[in-house]
């Protein structure tokens, strides 16, 4: 029974609710009036039930009495089932707290706070410990195995190889069994894998350098006689080995003997490594050396006076001399020791010289890393290594016939079989970019100073000394110190071994400095184009300029360009252009055809490497996309057409100025000539003078022939001269006699006169230049002076002429008729007819 229902018993009796069951009752029970008849007897039971009910009151009583008492039982009961509770609860909780604790120790690690580890963790951390403390153990072992036959080695073995006991592979037997030993180990290890694949564990490098070193060892101990007996002979001095003594000269031969023996047994058993390095040779030579690589650190390492990093060329000097003295003693002696043990193949004194460079290698690559902040001490150096590797090779030094011998490979293809201790510094890109960046500021440099230099755009005056290029061609100093720089840029990259260099300077450094100075040509003729007159000073120097004052006092900045395009003193700066392009350009055409750039053009056409490299740069790439053998151009190629078109467009710029100011001035002398004048009497036969406006023109050209007669060379004086006589002549020809009125007689003597000044003007002028060639002279107004003779004809002769001219014979006949009576025929038959008709 619930709580709720036994508080509901214990309760006072509820009237209303007793009330409102009655009602439910009977109106359950007596639902009409038929069934009340059942009412009495329902009356009767409840008279009974409550007879019943009134006899149990004291059953009532003990009930309620029991109740109670059950009911305090009941509290103090619950009272004790919460305390327990709570024990339970709080027990619950702690045991929750010890669950969570387990838990946590049997996670991982990972998901735990930094620093703690689970026991699982603990205990396999120290399985791995373990584990790998066995592996330590085992590779302590292994070294131990190594070390003690190390040791085994140099204890009887060594000893009994310091006897004069022939050496034979049973004298190393010890060594081969480390030999042995190192070879299990290697081969066990050798399927050992890690993230990045099979590599060699660093125990099996440990023990091939303790087999190595005790190579060494060996060989250490069997050299100490030859270094005695080479020290008695003087040795590194040069030896004078026929005054040596018969015990000294003994002892050397069998100390060196015995050394080659042992590199026979090496070479037998394959040690001591399988890889060859620079230093390895022929086992008495490397000792031998050892005492020079001595002297060399003592001098050339420390911190005397002749350790200098601006004087490369002591230690370089050093090694080329010790390899030049003592040549005759290896040659003589050591070739002879080496061919009796059967060393035929092997050259004593290049063996001994490979042997000495890996001392000035070793030096190169500690020096060369503090001289690149230093770009003159690190060229310096450079070309103290291309001289000593060029001299070594005039020695007759080059890896055949030594043990380095092996042809390295240069720009993809196989190359020179020594390539020289200038390739420890330009092998690497590093060192070698910054050599090129030093000497390309210094090109650059050089060449602003050759073009800001005041001077700059004189033009030069021949040395007696001086080769000039071409036909005494003159030019601007510029263009003969630009000359010269690069052909001192040619000299110092020309002893350089690889083409792949060799183009680099081309490319960086020689056709930029060419590019720059067409450039700088061409703005000239630019400006010249822009003012629409001659060309101005962009070659020659600066514009003019005065400082004016306006009527409001305001300043103002007048360019006087007129007296720089005008006259003498603007063809002389067009002069300049010219003579600077045709300079340079016949010095291309020169070093052209130089056996150097044509070996280095040849690489370039045949290597695809070069040539890719080289059609980047737009002063080979025309020229390589032509890549035919039987062509014959020319490394400038490109080049050589630019300086070609900046010629021919400073010959056009002079012609146009020189012409325009002659047909300027004449203009004053045909305006008065050509036009009629009425108010003027006709002149009679001897009343012919010379117009005195003529002299201005006549005087302007023969002031502008003299000064090119004077500066230009004859090539280019004649081509200028024909140009502009050609040009004045069919303009004369044009104005003066075939497009005006009617000519007199008096008229046509004048004209013709005036021809006859042009021509001897000319003549006066060029005929030394000439070569006293009249012809040439007078060959470009051979049609002016044919009119000026036609228009002069009277008489029989103009009758002869107009018959012909205008007659019914052919052109052969024409031209005889017109020879004949003229002297030349120039002029075609239609203008011929047209002077005739001008005529009055």
């Amino acid at each position: 029974m619930s709580s709720s229902r036994i508080r509901a018993l214990l309760g006072a009796p509820d009237i209303e609710q007793a009330k409102r069951e009655a009602v439910l009752y009977l109106n359950a029970n007596f639902p009409s009036y038929d069934h009340l008849q059942g009412l009495d007897a329902k009356f009767c039971e409840s008279e009974v039930s409550e007879a019943e009910l009134a006899s149990n009151v004291p059953q009532l009583a003990s009930s309620s009495s029991t109740v109670d008492a059950l009911i305090v039982k009941a509290k103090s009961s619950a009272h004790s089932y919460v305390e327990i509770a709570q024990n339970l609860s709080l027990l619950r909780h702690s045991l929750s707290d010890e669950l969570v604790d387990l838990t946590d120790g049997l996670s991982s690690s990972m998901s735990s706070e930094p620093g703690s580890s689970t026991l699982l963790e603990d205990i396999e951390t120290l399985h791995r410990n373990l584990d790998d403390l066995q592996g330590v153990k085992g590779y302590a072992q292994v070294i131990q195995r190594a070390l003690e036959l190390r040791r085994a080695i140099f204890t009887l073995p060594v000893k009994a190889l310091s006897t004069s006991a022939p050496i034979t592979t049973s004298s190393v037997a010890q060594f081969q069994t480390l030999q042995v030993f190192v070879s299990n180990v290697a081969d066990a290890c050798s399927s050992v894998e890690d993230g990045a694949g099979k590599q060699d564990l660093h125990l099996v490098e440990f023990l091939r350098r303790v087999l190595e070193r005790t190579w060494v060892d060996i060989k250490k101990s069997i050299s100490t006689p030859l270094l005695d007996a080479a020290e008695q002979l003087k040795w590194p001095m040069t030896v004078d080995y026929a005054n040596a003594s018969t015990d000294q000269r003994t002892a050397f031969e069998r100390a060196f003997l015995r050394l080659l023996q042992l590199q026979k047994v090496s070479e037998i058993i394959s040690s001591p490594s399988g890889s060859r390095s620079e230093k390895d040779g022929i086992y008495p030579l490397e000792i031998l050396v050892q005492p020079v690589a001595l002297r060399f650190k003592y001098h050339f390492e420390g911190t005397r006076q002749t350790n200098r990093p601006d004087k490369p060329e002591w230690y370089f000097t050093h090694i080329l001399n010790v390899a030049h003295d003592q040549r005759t003693f290896l040659e003589h002696v050591v070739q002879l020791l080496l061919n009796s043990a059967d060393r035929q193949t092997i050259n004593a004194w290049r063996e001994f010289t490979r042997l000495l460079l890996p001392i000035l290698t070793n030096k190169l690559r500690r020096t060369v890393p503090s001289l690149l902040p230093h770009p003159s001490l690190l060229a310096h150096t450079i070309y103290q290594a291309l001289q000593f590797d060029a001299a070594l090779r005039e020695e007759g030094f080059e890896l055949d016939g030594t043990l380095g011998d092996t042809v390295p490979k240069r720009d993809g293809v196989a190359g020179e079989a020594w390539p020289g201790v200038c390739d420890v510094i330009l092998g690497k890109k590093e060192w070698f970019d910054a050599w090129l960046d030093g000497e390309k500021r210094f090109a650059d440099n050089q060449y602003h100073d050759i073009i800001s230099a005041p001077d700059a755009w004189q033009i030069a005056d021949d040395e007696p000394d001086e080769v000039v290029v071409g036909h005494d061609l003159k030019t601007t100093n510029s263009a003969r110190r630009l000359k010269a720089l690069i052909e001192q840029i040619t000299d110092r990259y020309s002893p350089l071994p690889s083409f792949l260099h060799r183009t680099r300077f081309l490319l960086s450094m020689q056709t930029p400095l060419l590019e720059q100075y067409s450039s700088r040509l061409t703005s000239s003729l630019d400006a010249y184009e822009t003012l629409s007159s001659a060309l101005v000073r962009a070659v020659p120097g600066a514009l003019s300029v005065s400082l004016g004052m306006k009527e409001d006092h305001s300043s103002s900045v007048n360019i006087e360009h007129g007296r720089f395009t005008s006259g003498v003193e603007g063809v002389q700066r067009l002069c300049k252009a010219l003579l600077s392009s045709r300079f340079i350009e016949t010095a291309m055409k020169v070093w052209g055809e130089d056996l150097f750039f044509l070996e280095l053009w040849t690489e370039i056409k045949q290597r695809p490497a070069l040539r890719a490299f080289a059609q980047v740069n737009s002063a080979l790439h025309s020229s390589t996309n032509q890549a035919d053998d039987e062509s014959h151009d020319t490394i400038f190629e490109t080049s050589i057409a630019r300086y070609e078109e900046v010629s021919r467009r400073s010959e056009d710029v002079i012609v146009q100025q020189v012409c325009a100011e002659i047909e300027s001035s004449l203009k004053p002398h045909l305006s008065t000539t050509t036009s009629p004048n009425p108010g003027s009497s006709p002149k009679t036969n001897d009343d012919f003078t010379l117009s005195q406006t003529l002299l201005a023109p006549i005087a302007l050209l023969s002031t502008h022939f003299n000064y090119m007669r004077a500066t230009l060379p004859p090539p280019i004086l004649t081509s200028l001269y024909r140009r502009v006589a050609s040009r004045l002549a069919e303009h004369l020809l044009q104005r003066q006699i075939l497009y005006r009125g009617s000519i007199t007689a008096a008229e046509g003597r004048a004209i013709r006169a005036e021809h006859v000044l042009w021509v001897e003007t000319c003549r006066a002028t060029l005929l030394q230049a000439f070569g006293g060639s009249r012809s040439r002279v007078e060959a470009p107004w051979a049609r002016l002076t044919e009119a000026g003779t036609l228009v002069d004809v009277d008489g029989e002769v103009k009758e002869k002429i107009a018959n012909a001219t205008f007659g019914g014979i052919d052109e052969d006949e024409w031209e005889d008729v017109i020879i004949q009576v003229v002297g030349s025929s120039e002029l075609t038959r239609e203008e011929v007819g047209r002077i005739l008709r001008r005529r009055e």
